[in-house]
């Protein structure tokens, strides 16, 4: 089970980029999510901190969601719940921050990663970032991020990409479903955009921006035990046959 990996905080001028990193192209083990949905709690309650950028580390893949060496390693039905609560958590961590989350996405986002951008209040991409749902296609299902892909996609392409697991989508395709707010053309000008925009948050009313975000995830009060029940049903699905199989498949290839 890979443990490696990183969760970093920086704190300047009002704005609090949390970074994660893992050299399995991004992707993350139980351990990591915990840590990042602790960073941004954290983060969240932190008077000095009036806004937040989460980001990972490198210029290829923003996230290859869930690790695959923790998955093939789950032997219980609790193992496999508390594993994907840890998604769970980071989503609700960004949700119940009462600050805006920006989140930047430099390049492909699997899975998980896909839901992690849409958990963010405002998201920018690069025209590298497609995205793909792909757990149908390992024998599991979008459980987790799927109340947040559904809640800025619409049903329609949410079903899209749950359904045709294999497929990539552009980000342009992700910008017209309103995955992204923006696509820049390289990550100098994401960058750019990023801190263009956090600067302005960081000096608008707290107080405005907290209630605003509380209007905008509004009807989401019931997520802690909606995703939680969600990671149940993955974390069932995680220890059949044909999931462990088709996890082994994907790893050989990998």
């Amino acid at each position: 089970m890979s443990t490696t990996g990183s969760v970093t905080v920086k704190l300047s001028q009002g704005i609090a980029t949390v970074s994660f990193f893992h050299p399995q192209s991004n992707s993350l083990p139980g351990a990591l999510l915990y840590q990042l949905a602790d960073e941004i709690a954290a983060a969240g309650k932190n008077p000095e901190a009036r806004v937040i950028v989460l980001k990972s580390e490198g210029e290829k893949t923003f996230c290859a969601g869930a690790s695959f060496d923790e998955l093939i390693a789950i032997k219980d039905i609790a193992a496999g719940k508390k594993f994907f609560s840890g998604f769970a958590a980071v989503i609700n961590a960004m949700r119940l921050a009462p600050k805006f989350v920006i989140v930047r996405v430099q390049g492909k986002a699997v899975g998980g990663g896909v839901g992690i951008a849409c958990a963010g209040d405002y998201t920018f991409a690069t025209t590298a970032a497609s995205v793909k749902l792909s757990e149908l296609a390992v024998g599991i299902g979008p459980f987790v991020v799927g109340p947040a892909v559904e809640r800025k996609t619409g049903t329609a392409a949410f079903s899209q990409m749950t359904i045709n697991a294999t497929e990539w989508h552009s980000a342009e395709w992700a910008r017209e479903k309103g995955m992204y707010m923006q696509v820049l053309p390289d990550a100098a000008q994401l960058d750019a955009a990023v801190e263009e925009l956090a600067v302005k948050l960081s000096a608008s009313n707290p107080e405005a921006m907290r209630m605003l975000k509380k209007i905008m995830w509004h009807e989401t009060e019931h997520w802690d035990h909606l995703l939680g029940d969600r990671a149940e049903m993955s974390g069932k699905l995680v220890l059949s046959e044909f999931t462990v199989d088709a996890i082994n498949k994907f790893k050989s290839k990998a």
